[in-house]
């Protein structure tokens, strides 16, 4: 009786090893088109949040889209490149005051991402040693990135204000300033605002070069140190050479993103933009929706596009050169 019930129970068992086998891995088409089929929302979310409205745009600036077409896109008529021979006849009022908000957005760009990248390498470097109280500061720097954007711009509004600001009264009470600075307009509109782009990108370059450090290993610091090496010759020598993929990438992430920056001028600044806090996003804006050109606008964007993705192109050529000859 025992022997029956042993040899019957390999035989029981057999059915539900070959049901087992009925799994994703044994069906080819399945594994297939698994991959398309997760990758597929975020393709249609980028089909329809990006690509679909920039090739619209591109169609935009092709054609004399104005406030009396704005019901019937597809009335509008055909302009050809005359969008495009507006926006860079530097010899009209157009061109021109395209070129100097382009000038400003340069100016404003480089300064922005120098300072933000000197601090977060400032602050990455400073906060790699563990000592008590690192969490905290880690913390307390990370809060500008955590911050939504359009509350921190706000608070920079409220502290700039010129009577009622808290800066002015900063700089009055350690008698820098006598108080009465404009900060919002004026020249000192540029300083405001890289101010506050900068205190808002610094951090993301603090996070992502804090996330590089820890890839070096401490051996080579030590190392270093025994070799009578200091901490400026260990951060050239050292830091620096191995931080080198994670700066490419960072630097030119800063660039892009200040570049093309819209939120901080607008909240900052309102509609009425001073001109030396004029950004070409925010130039470009003005121009569609205070003109009524949407035509005009959009070549405008298209133009911003190809200088962007050249100096991207620039920018990888180089550094890959750079990096293939080390």
């Amino acid at each position: 009786m025992s022997v029956a019930t042993q040899e019957a129970t390999p035989a029981a068992a057999t059915p539900a090893k070959t049901k087992n086998k009925r799994g994703p891995e044994h069906r080819p088409g399945l594994n297939r088109w698994l991959p398309y089929l997760l990758l597929a929302p975020a393709v249609l979310a980028e089909l329809l949040i990006h690509i679909v409205p920039m090739l619209v745009g591109i169609w935009m600036s092709f054609v004399k889209l104005t406030k009396f077409y704005i019901a019937n896109w597809s009335a509008a008529p055909s302009a050809g490149l005359d969008n495009y021979k507006v926006a860079l006849d530097f010899n009209n009022a157009v061109g021109q005051a395209l070129l100097k908000s382009f000038g400003v957005t340069v100016v404003f760009s480089l300064i922005t991402v120098a300072l933000s990248w000197v601090l977060g390498m400032a602050a990455a470097v400073a906060l790699q040693p563990s000592f008590r109280g690192r969490s905290l500061l880690r913390t307390l720097f990370l809060v500008p990135y955590a911050l939504p954007a359009y509350a921190g711009i706000l608070t920079w509004n409220f502290m700039l204000q010129r009577d009622t600001g808290a800066v002015n009264h900063v700089l009055n009470q350690l008698h820098l300033s006598d108080g009465g600075t404009f900060w919002l307009i004026g020249g000192n509109a540029l300083v405001s605002l890289i101010t506050v782009a900068t205190w808002k990108l610094w951090t993301f370059a603090f996070l992502t070069l804090m996330a590089g450090l820890q890839s070096i290993p401490h051996d080579l610091y030590e190392a270093a140190s025994v070799d009578g090496a200091g901490n400026l010759r260990q951060w050239r020598n050292i830091t620096l050479p191995s931080l080198r993929p994670v700066n490419l990438v960072l630097v030119l992430v800063l660039f892009l993103w200040t570049f093309s920056d819209f939120n901080t001028p607008y909240v900052l600044f309102g509609t009425a933009q001073p001109p030396a806090g004029d950004l070409i996003t925010f130039h470009i804006y003005n121009a569609s929706f205070l003109t009524w050109n949407f035509g005009t606008g959009a070549a405008m964007s298209v133009l911003l596009l190809i200088f962007l993705m050249i100096v991207t192109g620039i920018y990888l050529l180089v550094t890959g050169r750079r990096s293939r000859r080390a």
